[in-house]
């Protein structure tokens, strides 16, 4: 099958969950013999990495441009939903890649994107189009306008997720529009596919609920630790933002700190929290055992999951979240938030709901004094994801296709 995919960014351009879960994806496929042809907005020659069935290309020469109607203003970066956001990102992308052509707002990005992109679907041949997240939303329903193919419009994350009750219009439009005229949506979880029908009227039918996995672990890290050999490190690695919840990770530390002194909290990622983060670290008095490792990329994650006693996802609301999956593969065992779908796959996890830090410090405390409940989970763990696979949700995702072509 041929698959014209439109995404937002794929390794090694990416800020985000989001290039990981496409890179998988994108393994995946190919492995069940599909060709995919992948529709970015910048790329890079380090991308062609998996033969004939796969090719990059780039929005900007699709060979032309279509026209859209009204593109809504207002600033807005990819993973998060206020003006300083994506000033901030903007500056970091212009550092990393000063040639780089960005509009005055993120939504001037992803129409210009979308105009651009979709030209790709008279010249590329397909038998399916496949889009992720709002991002590509309305590139995936332009190109289903131009070639007539069934368009899968793939759900990662949704404006509820980032912004809480507070979506930005702007951005849930898109995402609703995308959806509705989407052949199928795929949710990468059943919290998402029940936030999908409740807050934008999409059809129980017209869902799928297709898990991500994790790539092999192909790392030579073992455990070990480069702080203090005494200390035990909790580690949180994620983006600075409402929705990972950093500030109830950093009111769990405080607690935990009150009954054991040697404990280093690592905090990974950036973001628009960032400032404030550090700011509530200091005035809680634990800014000497809180380390800001800054955005991580490549091996720099795998070894900081490796160096970790402990990985803590605290997200307020996380539709998957592989980042724990991540962590499970380097050996170190994992709390997670009750509200992430990364709890309908892996059981040998703590939980705790996000908000209660009393429990989570509870939680945090016995994994680190208690040999056998952290050898327990990490064993247990592990077998839990040597069953996972990106090639084994690829045929899940397979299964859609062959479902909209047959309708």
């Amino acid at each position: 099958m041929r698959v014209l995919m439109y995404g937002w960014e794929f390794p090694p351009i990416q800020s985000g969950g989001l290039g990981v879960a496409c890179q998988g994806i994108v393994e995946g496929l190919i492995s069940h013999q599909h060709a995919v042809y992948l529709v970015l907005p910048k790329t890079s020659s380090a991308m062609q990495m998996y033969g004939d069935n796969f090719k990059v290309l780039s929005a900007s020469e699709s060979g032309g441009a279509i026209e859209i109607g009204n593109i809504p203003t207002g600033l807005y970066s990819p993973y998060a939903s206020n003006d300083v956001s994506y000033q901030k990102y903007l500056q970091k992308i212009l550092k990393e890649e000063p040639n780089a052509i960005y509009g005055k707002n993120m939504m001037e990005e992803v129409y210009r994107y979308a105009a651009k992109a979709a030209v790709h679907a008279k010249h590329v041949p397909h038998d399916v189009i496949h889009s992720h997240d709002w991002l590509t939303a309305e590139a995936g329903v332009q190109a289903k306008k131009i070639s007539g193919q069934p368009l899968v419009m793939h759900v990662h994350a949704t404006e509820f997720d980032r912004s809480g009750e507070n979506p930005n219009q702007a951005v849930y439009d898109l995402e609703k529009r995308g959806m509705e005229h989407a052949d199928h949506v795929i949710a990468v979880s059943q919290r998402t596919k029940e936030m999908l029908m409740k807050h934008y009227g999409i059809d129980d039918w017209k869902i799928d609920v297709v898990h991500n996995a994790v790539q092999p672990n192909v790392s030579t890290y073992q455990k070990s630790h480069h702080i203090n050999p005494t200390d035990k490190i909790v580690l949180f690695l994620g983006r600075m933002t409402m929705q990972k919840g950093p500030d109830y990770f950093l009111q769990m530390a405080k607690k935990v700190l009150d009954h054991m002194k040697r404990v280093k909290f690592v905090m990974a990622g950036d973001g628009d929290m960032m400032e404030q983060v550090i700011n509530m670290a200091i005035g809680l008095g634990i800014e000497k055992h809180v380390l800001f490792s800054g955005f991580l990329k490549g091996d720099e994650i795998a070894r900081t999951y490796a160096q970790a006693d402990l990985y803590v996802l605290p997200s307020v609301s996380e539709p998957f979240g592989i980042t724990p999956l991540e962590a499970i593969r380097q050996g170190t065992p994992v709390l997670i938030s009750k509200q992430s779908g990364i709890s309908e796959v892996i059981k040998n996890a703590l939980r705790v709901d996000f908000w209660d830090v009393d429990e989570m410090a509870n939680k945090v405390i016995a994994a680190l004094e208690y040999p056998a409940l952290h050898q327990t989970l990490r064993e247990h763990s592990t077998k839990e994801l040597e069953k996972m696979s990106w090639q084994k949700q690829a045929g899940e995702i397979t299964k859609v296709y062959e479902k909209i072509l047959t309708q």
